[in-house]
Parts: C-alpha cells; sequence; structure tokens
C-alpha cells in the first residue's frame, strides 16, 4: 500500500514505484494516490486531489471524505494486508494509518517525513513508535532524526531524479504561443490546492498587473498543478489586464523560459532553484491557521530554499506581506538590477548541488525492497 495526498507526493511516489517494479516486475500497488501513481499501475482506491488541503481550518470542508478515506484504507490494511506500507508526507492522515499498521504487524517506510523539524516536534515520537524505516530528501533532515534514534537514511531529492527540459528556450516559448518581440516573462505558481490558488492568484495577478507599467511586453505563465483544474484559475486569468498563458507541461520547461517568479511556498520553490530561475516566495493561510502557525513554528524561514541555505536568498512575503504591491517591489528589484539577478541566481546553484545527483528514487526502491525481502 502507497499513500500520497499531495501533487508532488504523487510525482515522487510514481517514480518510485516504477524503481521497486524494477526489482521485482510482479510487485502491485494500491492506495491513495493521483495521475501520476494511476499512470504506472497504482490501483488508486481514493483521489488526492478531493484530499489535499492546507492550514488547519482548511480541512473542515473536506472532513467527511477523508475520514472515509482512512477508515476503508484500514479495513484493507486488516482484510488485504500488503507487505509494506510506504507512506509520502501528509503526516495527520499517514500517521493514523501507521499507528493501524504497527498492531497489525506490516512493516511502515515513511518515504519523505512531515517537516517536523519546522512544527509538532512531538510527532517526531509518534514516528518513531509507528514507523520502522525513515527515507529523507533534504541534506539537513538525516541528523535530525538520528537525534530521536530513528533507523534513517538520506537519500537525495526525488526531483534530481526528473530529467531537466531539453527544449531551447526559443522552442519553448514557440509552443506557448508567445512571440519572441515580448518583453520578460513572469512565472506565477499559486499552489497544487485549490484553496492555496484561491488565495494568491489575487494578489499574483496584481502584482503582475503592477510591473506590465514598467514592462508593457510583460507575458505571463502560469504552470497549474494535475491537482488543480483549470476552471479554478480561469476567472483571475480572464479578467486579467494581462497576457497569461495557462501551462499544463513540465514545470520546470515553464520556469526556464521565465526571468523571475512568484511561487507560493512549496516543492516549486525547489523546481525554481533546479533551474536558476530568480523567485519571490509568498504564501498565504487563513488567519486562524497563521496565528497557530506561528506558535508552532520552529524555524526562521518558511521557503525550502531559503531553509537549506540556512539563510535568506530569495525573499518571503507571508500573510499580509503577501500583497500584489509587495510582490511586484520584490520582482521589480529583480527584474531591474542584473547583479542582483546574478547573485541569486548563483545561490540557486549552489541550492542545486545541495539536492545530490540524482537516484533518490532507486535509493528508496532499495530500502523498501529490503523490508520486503525482495
Amino acid at each position: 500500500m502507497i499513500i500520497a495526498g499531495e501533487a508532488s507526493g504523487d510525482l515522487y511516489g510514481a517514480h518510485l514505484v516504477l524503481e521497486m517494479k524494477r526489482l521485482a516486475p510482479d510487485l502491485r500497488f494500491f492506495g491513495l494516490g493521483g495521475p501520476e501513481m494511476k499512470k504506472v499501475g497504482v490501483r488508486v482506491l481514493f483521489q488526492l486531489s478531493a484530499m489535499a488541503v492546507v492550514g488547519m481550518t482548511e480541512i473542515i470542508p473536506r472532513i467527511g471524505y477523508i475520514f472515509r478515506a482512512l477508515r476503508e484504507l484500514k479495513t484493507s490494511l486488516r482484510s488485504s494486508p500488503p507487505d509494506l506500507l510506504i507512506l509520502i508526507d501528509y503526516p495527520g492522515f499517514n500517521l493514523n494509518l501507521a499507528k493501524k499498521a504497527r498492531v497489525l504487524g506490516i512493516p511502515v517506510l515513511y518515504y519523505i517525513p512531515p517537516q517536523v523539524w519546522a512544527w509538532w516536534r512531538g510527532r517526531v515520537r509518534k514516528i518513531a513508535r509507528r514507523v520502522d524505516r525513515v527515507a529523507v530528501i533534504l541534506p539537513f533532515e538525516e541528523e535530525f532524526y538520528q537525534r530521536f534514534g530513528l533507523p534513517v537514511e538520506y537519500v537525495g531529492h526525488p526531483l534530481m531524479d526528473l530529467p531537466l527540459p531539453r527544449r531551447a528556450k526559443s522552442k519553448i516559448r514557440e509552443g506557448l504561443g508567445i512571440s519572441h518581440e515580448k518583453g520578460p516573462i513572469l512565472g506565477l505558481l499559486p499552489g497544487s490546492r485549490a484553496e492555496e490558488v484561491v488565495r494568491m492568484m489575487p494578489a499574483m495577478i496584481g502584482a503582475a498587473e503592477i510591473i506590465s507599467h514598467y514592462y508593457p511586453r510583460l507575458h505571463c505563465i502560469l504552470p497549474l498543478a494535475s491537482t488543480v483544474r483549470e476552471d479554478v484559475v480561469k476567472p483571475y486569468v480572464e479578467n486579467a489586464t494581462i497576457d497569461v498563458t495557462i501551462g499544463r507541461s513540465d514545470t520546470k520547461e515553464l520556469l526556464k523560459i521565465a526571468d523571475v517568479a512568484l511561487v507560493a511556498s512549496g516543492t516549486a520553490t525547489l523546481e525554481a532553484a533546479i533551474m536558476e530561475t530568480p523567485m519571490i516566495i509568498a504564501y498565504k493561510v487563513s488567519p486562524l491557521s497563521y496565528i497557530l502557525g506561528r506558535f508552532l513554528a520552529k524555524v526562521s524561514h518558511i521557503g525550502l530554499v531559503n531553509l537549506i541555505a540556512g539563510r535568506t536568498i530569495v525573499p518571503e512575503l507571508i500573510q499580509g506581506e503577501a500583497t500584489a504591491f509587495r510582490l511586484a517591489e520584490e520582482a521589480l528589484a529583480i527584474l531591474k538590477n542584473n547583479g542582483l539577478r546574478a547573485e541569486m541566481k548563483g545561490q540557486l546553484r549552489s541550492i542545486r548541488e545541495q539536492l545530490g545527483q540524482g537516484g533518490a528514487s532507486r535509493r528508496a526502491a532499495s530500502i523498501a525492497g529490503e523490508m520486503m525481502g525482495l
């Protein structure tokens, strides 16, 4: 059984499944996931598009579906026990499922455990009680989990397993119908959950409209996550006074042609780092979620690139700071200053080097194979 509750986890889970099938082609998988896991043959019992939420109050509208999925997956653990349970992030749900697996004697691998080093540190003890092995993808996580006596291995980041876009920038632009006469390209990455998009799009579109006063030929590209329907973003795009192209292709390919990007905090910030795309990280949640998050947070940054660097290398605009004016101000500072843009690209290159040289999915599959006696 494999469980991924978010778009990035769906992608990483799919690559892990492919590597495990190379070890043992007759392996069968089932669980919770999305289109990427379905493509590689996972029997998806519950769709992650109905599960992915952000914040502590935003979960309420989905609670019925989430509890039904948890209940039925627990039933599956008991009635058709798998040889291994693989968990990918999604901590509240997954730790509950891990507890049931432990009672039933089913081994549990947590591939990409929750960011308990950032908040909810008490959860690490739950992980230690309920999980057999942990495979982490950020360089500083291994030492953190080792302090709690967990069998942990740093496997590298699975994003580094994905191929870099090969097409030339001119061909990518041509494919999107963006003429060469256009001015700078602004990437808009509002998140992989509908709630994130609704919160972030007004400020991002507003920022783009402000920037267009300085760069009238500005063009925006919006890579849409597989978990977000196009009709969620269309109202914002159709009412905008600027050109916005919605793309469903590889996010990194769209980032390759962006001069700067406005990025919701999350995995997309690492994709931008891999492409050395200068960015501004922005994030908003409900007021109550923000207050609770501030109370629980144990880190000074929320952006993964800044966390890995251990300092601020890209601007972070959180909650009340994530306005159209502030986003535009930071983006214009980058667009107008070639030296600043070059410096940020160099710092992002350093982050990319820290993410490993690839092979994360293969190493994680090897751990899973050991646990299954393959």
